[in-house]
């Protein structure tokens, strides 16, 4: 019954973990900040081990170019004939292409010949990429509708797209989005405000605007997935990332003498922006709270040069693992390998899995393995929690069901000795069974109420059972008038005869001083008590639904015959048997033998004596 307990308690932690795990990957999600920031240690480990590309490089308006173009041209924003410039001189160098992640949106108004200027350099070249921004919350319906821009910008409807949508997007100024070299540059963040992703392009009404990456990589004829976004690839740090200073850059462009190669952009891809903290292109990704956007573009347009953006497995990958490893904590619990085995084997797992986790993206496949993990560490101990009220309430129960039968003490170093008593089964063993019967019982119980029986025979139990469990007897039963209890199990004793033969002779005198209470009753009021050991079965014996702890076989029914020859005879007789266990701990006397019910020889009974000191 106990059995069945345990694993029905475990099955349900075993059913809620299943339909836990189904509704949080399906619905919830409650571990996927965990399961993203711990997946971005590992990319970040795996960045660090990685060269970016030396063939995209970035243009960068840092701290130091702000502070000495100020010399030059004054504070921000500069006048656009710098920019110009600077691209102007990159294009002599032959770069693949040239990429701003600079919003080039009002027109100066008090420098047009700047402005012109570089429009001019800007758009003779098709080299050149300019960014636009898809304005997110804005009245949408205050602008054009989609179609009716010129098919060079590549706004592709989508199955379903509504073609009369309208959508509001913020384009560099009309010289250059004129030449439909333009892309969304908007940050792709996941739920906890973190960029691990670039969009290919921003889905508006089902319609698709193409990022800024995903234009120039379709104008270098490399390939794009058909997916709205891609998985950034990461390689080293911002730092890392092949960069020049602005100021440097265009300085060198200024000089007759050059100082940097006169190939230095030749053939690359040539990203112009800023990480400047005052600037406030910073965000959040993978690899750094405060990471450049430009840095992000260039990474972007490296992972598409080289089609090795990151991969996510099939949704189903991480909810099955987790079941796979939940199942098999299952399987450890159910095979008894207990709680320290099994979290053994799960602190082996752990970093074999994060292992195998790093590994998989040298193969661009980012997998989910915390959430898993989590979902078994949890599960352990929840099986762990369940295993210890099982425990909890079966030393209780077992409490309850010995104290009937034990000294309390001796239930106690039961229960600390951590056996579950309750699933031992009947074993055969060695015992000294005691049976104890009141003489003149029935004339009592016809001259006395019920009430005054049940009252005298509780208050004779009472103090009779203090006796049998201060000398380690187990109290199995009480059978109308008759106690029976035994010696030698569920705690082996090896003087077990010894200390039946003392209970009894405590017994004898508790009767004594109980008859001197009973007045009148006391002549009539008497018991006996036969004692023998031998072989017999002990052990839990019942139903599912009734369990006694109690003893059966040979040994008990002679017990009960010696008991039955007492009359007449001496008020404690024991067998040959026990006599023979207790040694010279008492002084026997000889009663003879008797033939008794059920056995063909006689049966020879001693009767104990206390040694005198």
């Amino acid at each position: 019954m106990q059995g069945k307990s345990r694993l029905s308690a475990r099955g349900i932690v075993l059913l809620a973990f299943v339909f836990l795990i189904g509704i949080n990957f399906l619905v919830f999600h409650a571990f996927e900040s965990i399961e993203y920031g711990l997946q971005d240690v590992l990319v970040r480990v795996h960045a660090a081990g990685r060269t970016p590309d030396p063939n995209v490089v970035v243009v960068n308006i840092d701290e130091r170019s702000l502070y000495e173009m100020t010399k030059q041209v004054g504070g921000w924003p500069w006048p656009r004939a710098v920019y110009g410039q600077l691209l102007q001189g990159i294009l002599a160098e032959q770069p693949a292409t040239v990429v701003f992640d600079i919003n080039f949106v009002d027109p100066d108004l008090v420098r047009p010949d700047s402005d012109k200027y570089f429009i001019d350099v800007a758009t003779a070249s098709d080299k050149v990429f300019f960014p636009m921004v898809r304005l997110e919350g804005a009245d949408d319906s205050k602008n054009a509708p989609i179609k009716d821009y010129p098919a060079k910008f590549g706004f592709i409807p989508g199955p379903g797209a509504d073609p009369n949508a309208r959508v509001a997007l913020q384009f560099p100024l009309p010289p250059l989005a004129m030449t439909g070299r333009v892309g969304v540059i908007n940050f792709l963040q996941d739920a906890d405000g973190i960029g691990r992703r670039y969009y290919l392009y921003y889905d508006a009404y089902g319609w698709h605007i193409p990022s800024l990456p995903a234009r120039v990589a379709e104008a270098l004829g490399w390939d794009v997935p058909q997916q709205s976004s891609i998985l950034l690839n990461w390689r080293g740090t911002a730092e890392t990332i092949p960069h020049l200073s602005f100021y440097d850059v265009y300085a060198d462009f200024q000089r007759h003498n050059r100082q940097h190669p006169a190939d230095e952009f030749t053939h690359k891809i040539v990203i112009i922006g800023s990480n400047a903290t005052s600037l406030g292109d910073l965000r959040a990704t993978s690899i750094s709270h405060l990471y450049p956007g430009a840095f992000i573009v260039a990474t972007a347009i490296a992972n598409l040069k080289n089609g090795d953006w990151m991969r996510r497995p099939p949704v189903f990958v991480g909810p099955l693992l987790a079941l796979i490893l939940v199942l098999g904590v299952a399987a450890f619990f159910r095979w008894g390998r207990g709680l320290l085995t099994t979290g053994m084997l799960l602190l082996l797992i752990t970093p074999v899995l994060i292992f195998s986790a790093y590994e998989l993206l040298n193969q661009r496949w980012l997998v989910p393995v915390f959430q898993p993990l989590i979902f078994a560490w949890l599960f352990f101990v929840s099986m762990g929690l369940a295993d210890y009220f099982r425990e909890r309430r079966d030393r209780l129960y077992a409490i309850g069901l010995f104290g009937r039968f034990l000294d309390p003490r001796v239930v106690n170093d039961l229960v600390k000795s951590q056996r579950n008593l309750l699933d031992d089964k009947a074993t055969s063993c060695e015992l000294t069974v005691l049976f104890s019967d009141i003489r003149g019982f029935t004339p009592l119980s016809e001259t006395h109420t019920p009430e005054e029986v049940v009252s005298l025979l509780n208050r004779y139990f009472s103090r009779q059972v203090e006796v049998i469990f201060r000398h380690g007897g187990t109290v199995d039963k009480f059978i109308g008038d008759c106690i029976m209890a035994f010696w030698g199990a569920p705690v082996p004793d090896p003087e077990q005869a010894k200390h039946a033969v003392q209970a009894g002779l405590e017994m004898a005198k508790v009767l004594e001083v109980f008859r001197r209470d009973l007045g009148v009753l006391s002549a009539s009021f008497d018991i006996g008590i036969g004692i023998h050991t031998g072989s017999a079965v002990v052990g839990f014996m019942g139903s599912e639904n009734k369990l006694d702890y109690t003893a059966i076989g040979d040994t008990v029914n002679l017990a009960s015959r010696i008991e039955s020859q007492t009359k007449g005879v001496a008020r404690i007789l024991v067998s040959a048997a026990t006599r023979e266990r207790c040694g010279d701990a008492f002084d026997f006397t000889d009663r003879g033998s008797y033939k008794v019910k059920g056995r063909e020889q006689a049966v020879h009974l001693f009767e104990p004596v206390e040694k005198k000191p």
